[in-house]
């Protein structure tokens, strides 16, 4: 059941003074590399319960006068049609995304940079089509042996062949659609070249999870390990801290393996290093917003849990390794959890093993499992929806909310016109006949009413689902998992 452990409000506060005295310590000009996802940290919401998704670019957003925002994209990740997993787009379109999200916010985009330039011919066309849409392009090149030869690096064949980004405000935010995308290299070079300009500027780093002060098997922090098991992150204590200032602090393997070198990097372009270990480097305030540990250990399990299925299903469809399996179930056990601590689990299978068909189960947030199955008019995810609805809103069981008089012309459209073979109604079918029937219906307008309530809630299905059933229930704000199998013995799944 939801509850909230962390304050939002005093993390976006703090989180804007930090940065405001980054900005200060480095002369007035910071190039802030920001990590993770700016609009929809939906893993930071699941795992920080009371943290919002957007809670990064209202911070930014408070900040916009005096920001500008670059957005970094791997040339070769242009070539190859590089997709987020999450949003099923490819890195180029989500840039476009990012521009109307940050815009749409208030927040100037003044660039973006083409990272390890070597005249790809996607590449090549997409500086077109952002230039045709008035975005001004600039091109990072590969740096043989970067970033450990130092003298290359810092060097005019080095960041000094790269293209000066001109920037006009104090705070630089560079952002990416993706890992991999260079954003602390374009980070980097700026500073070279700010530098040879006469010009002070800074960097500093923007990413919220490992959080560095809580405990290194800290649920949450486990639950970061868990989110990129495919990326073989490992969280660990920072060494270099730790010698620096005698305190243990959590940072992760890549941060903590590149820090001499970008130590060197900043020695050679400023004279000297402003930090003492990649901890410092980091701006992240969110481990002293925590104010129900409790709450937040709870939601990180059930996450690393969410984790688990998500890779199981992952490498059923062949996108993930099954090494990836037995991370996630290291994981799990260093949490000291297993899929019994999951309890709609149990409820879907046994659901599903008594009806021979699929089935989906729900926890409400009054701690109440509704279970759905599949029938001739609803698929079982449709079926929990109603029936969660009716127990919302205190419907007795036999009432219908949807009569098979609503049902049957919706079917006769799908199959007979539309040509689909499956004449059961999915669920953003079943909410658009709920709401019309709404209009009518006391029942049905009271039930429809319910539907936030269900945001937050946990789910699992006995079979992977439809793309148009995941995505209701990520609109619907509804933690999901699947068992990894398909309802059918079909090839293509699509």
């Amino acid at each position: 059941m939801f509850k909230v452990g962390f304050d939002n409000d005093a993390y976006l506060r703090t989180q804007s003074e930090k940065i405001a005295e980054r900005i200060a310590k480095f002369g007035g000009k910071l190039y802030l590399e920001f990590g993770g996802k700016l609009f929809d940290d939906h893993h930071a919401s699941r795992v920080l319960p009371g943290f919002a998704p957007d809670s990064k670019i209202r911070m930014l957003e408070k900040l916009k006068d005096k920001a500008e925002v670059i957005i970094a994209i791997n040339a070769g990740d242009i070539e190859k049609n590089k997709v987020r997993g999450d949003l099923g787009i490819t890195y180029d379109q989500d840039v476009l995304r990012l521009i109307d999200a940050f815009r749409g916010y208030g927040l100037y985009v003044s660039s973006v940079v083409l990272t390890r330039w070597q005249e790809q011919p996607s590449a090549v066309a997409y500086q077109k089509k952002l230039e045709d849409l008035g975005l001004k392009v600039y091109r990072h090149y590969p740096i043989a042996g970067y970033p450990s030869n130092i003298p290359l690096v810092v060097s005019d064949d080095g960041y000094g062949k790269n293209e000066f980004v001109e920037t006009t405000r104090e705070l630089v935010v560079v952002t990416a659609p993706g890992p991999g995308s260079g954003k602390m290299a374009v980070c980097l070079s700026q500073i070279y070249h700010e530098n040879k300009r006469g010009i002070k500027a800074g960097y500093a780093k923007f990413e919220t999870f490992p959080i560095w002060n809580i405990p290194l098997k800290h649920p949450v922090n486990l639950a970061y390990e868990a989110a990129t098991a495919d990326l073989n992150d490992v969280n660990m204590i920072d060494p270099f801290h730790l010698e620096a200032y005698g305190k243990t602090t959590i940072n992760y393997n890549r941060d903590v393996e590149i820090f001499p070198v970008l130590n060197a990097l900043f020695t050679r372009i400023l004279g000297e290093s402003p930090y003492k270990s990649p901890t410092d480097m980091g701006v992240n305030m969110a481990g002293n917003c925590i104010v129900d540990d409790d709450a937040v250990c709870e939601a990180a399990r059930q996450e690393i849990i969410r984790r688990y299925y998500n890779t199981l299903c992952d490498v059923r469809k062949g996108n993930a390794d099954k090494e990836q399996i037995y991370k996630q179930e290291l994981i799990m056990e260093q949490a000291q959890i297993s899929t019994a601590n999951r309890p709609v689990i149990a409820a879907a299978v046994e659901k599903a093993e008594l009806t021979s068909g699929p089935a989906v189960a729900i926890q409400l947030n009054d701690g109440a499992i509704i279970t759905g199955k599949t029938s001739s008019l609803l698929g079982a995810s449709s079926a929990m929806l109603l029936d969660s609805l009716k127990h919302l809103a205190g419907i007795p069981d036999e009432v219908r909310l949807l009569s098979p008089m609503v049902i049957e012309p919706i079917q006769n459209l799908k199959t007979k016109q539309l040509g689909h073979k499956n004449p059961r109604l999915h669920m953003d079918e079943v909410l658009v006949a709920l709401s019309v029937c709404a209009l009518t219906d006391y029942n049905a307008k009271i039930a429809l009413e319910k539907l936030p309530e269900l945001r937050h809630c946990e789910v699992h299905s006995s079979v992977i689902l439809s793309q148009v059933d995941v995505g209701v229930f990520r609109r619907l704000g509804v933690n999901l998992t699947t068992e990894p199998t398909y309802q059918t013995s079909k090839l293509y799944h699509g």
